[in-house]
């Protein structure tokens, strides 16, 4: 059976600038995978190029096993992208009955709605909703046509944090229904919620390909944080660390040997306030790969 989804060695040139290096992704049908990487590392050129909306420049993408542009292809798939426009003078139960009627199976209107939260303002215009809701009558016209595959692309952009975690709970009702999501993000912990594998973009390559677990797993084992106003980078030489930050007085460290470390910091006077020592995650093995 082929696959969702597949870039087969494609590349993508502005001009000078390689946006994609050569990149080979598969994505099996059921699958649930976050695409992360910094800004302009290709994230969104590999998932315009996966839709159609991009020719790469060298190489290829399937939907499917068909091209982006096939009309069966795109048929099975929903779209939520970054910048998205409708009428503004439509109701949300009219644009979505707009949208339904592009696929040849859709779901109803109304469970269209009920997956974006949205049920108390179907009657209400487009203009009308706030930037939350805008972003959740989007999710409603990715799925409202059933899809077998979903991209998202930055899904959450814009909503508070209640809207966010109310959010990331419809799309994952929607992959329990064993659809295939794809979904780009800057919120890992979105990443590590949803995802059962990672993908990590960095200058137009892949650089990691596994399950979260495994991602996180070849970072440093502890992470330590702190805050310490008048810490300098000078205090923090010399330590067993493979990474550290000072952000506004607050410290983060990745570390094998946290008791070492602390130990230390003590020793030299380094005032500390909020000490947390944990696990590392998603976010710390991101920024120990993608460094530079």
């Amino acid at each position: 059976m082929a696959p969702a989804a597949e870039l087969i060695d494609a590349t993508k040139k502005y001009g000078e600038i390689e946006a994609l290096g050569g990149v080979t992704i598969r994505i099996e049908l059921g699958e649930v995978v976050a695409m992360l990487g910094p800004n302009g590392a290709g994230k969104t050129t590999s998932i315009s190029i996966l839709l159609g909306l991009r020719k790469p420049t060298s190489g290829k993408a399937l939907l499917f096993g068909l091209e982006p542009t096939n009309l069966l292809a795109r048929s099975k798939v929903g779209v939520m992208l970054q910048e998205s426009g409708v009428p503004a003078m439509l109701k949300v139960r009219e644009i979505v009955d707009l949208f339904r009627s592009y696929y040849p199976r859709p779901m109803t209107r109304d469970r269209a709605i009920a997956m974006a939260g949205l049920e108390e303002k179907a009657n209400a215009l487009v203009r009308e909703l706030s930037g939350g809701q805008r972003q959740r009558l989007y999710f409603a016209l990715a799925v409202c046509g059933d899809p077998d595959v979903l991209f998202l692309d930055e899904p959450t952009v814009g909503m508070d944090v209640e809207g966010r975690r109310a959010f990331i709970e419809r799309i994952a009702e929607f992959a329990h229904m064993g659809r295939t999501v794809v979904l780009t993000t800057h919120y890992l912990e979105e990443a590590d919620q949803l995802a059962k594998r990672v993908i990590v973009i960095d200058r137009g390559v892949v650089i990691a390909d596994a399950p979260p677990g495994e991602i996180k797993s070849r970072v440093a084992g502890k992470r330590v944080r702190f805050i310490s106003p008048a810490i300098t980078e000078q205090e923090l030489g010399g330590l067993s660390v493979t990474a550290a930050a000072i952000t506004d007085g607050r410290v983060q460290l990745l570390t094998n040997q946290p008791e070492a470390v602390l130990r230390e910091l003590f020793r030299r006077g380094v005032e500390m306030s909020e000490l947390e020592v944990a696990g590392a995650d998603l976010e710390d093995a991101f920024i120990a790969m993608t460094s530079h």
